[in-house]
């Protein structure tokens, strides 16, 4: 127990030195990549892959520790089977992601957030029936939420981006589908101090 204490007090002393920019620092970050996204509890739905670009900020707030924030635009959704034809949801969202940043090595940063996101475009509006034999327009809600977790790898102010972001509200507003987003993004974005 006593060696693990050691090695832990000695990585966590080495990595004060691996941030990439000074403390209290605070840089912009222009992005644009790919989002893979796709819904969850539906088994016969195949990814959509589209664009994801924006533009993050970030404060240093320590050796080992940054906050960013960003607006970013990413298209989202599925492709599925509707009643034998295949479909696209395409739903597209300005996301709000807010991370704490930990550099691990030189450049190296594990990351963790919150995000809202916010719908402004939807494309399907697809009539299905439930149980009961009903019909219900699907219509995605306006607001969703979900947690981003990844890393990034930073070198001459470039910077590559790998996240999943782990969506907790239900897409639709109907009871019997509970279905919410599923994205995977990777972007590159250069960044420049304030």
């Amino acid at each position: 127990m006593k060696k693990v204490l050691v090695v832990a007090a000695l990585m966590f002393s080495s990595v004060a030195t691996f941030a990439q920019h000074a403390v209290g620092s605070i840089n912009l970050q222009p992005k644009v990549g790919v989002s893979i996204a796709n819904l969850t509890d539906n088994n016969s739905s195949d990814a959509r892959v589209g664009l994801v670009a924006g533009v993050e900020g970030e404060y240093q707030a320590s050796d080992i520790f940054s906050v960013s924030a960003g607006v970013l635009y990413s298209m989202q959704g599925a492709k599925f089977d509707a009643f034998g034809a295949k479909s696209t949801e395409k739903l597209d969202y300005i996301n709000v992601p807010i991370m704490a940043n930990v550099y691990v090595i030189k450049g190296l940063a594990v990351k963790l957030g919150v995000q809202p996101g916010f719908k402004v475009n939807d494309k399907l509006d697809l009539r299905m029936p439930v149980l009961g034999g009903a019909l219900v327009d699907l219509k995605a809600k306006s607001v969703d939420f979900s947690i981003p977790v990844g890393i990034s790898y930073e070198y001459n102010n470039f910077q590559v981006d790998a996240r999943y972001n782990w969506g907790l509200t239900k897409v639709f507003d109907v009871d019997k589908l509970d279905q919410k987003n599923s994205v995977f993004q990777i972007t590159l974005g250069y960044k420049f101090d304030l």
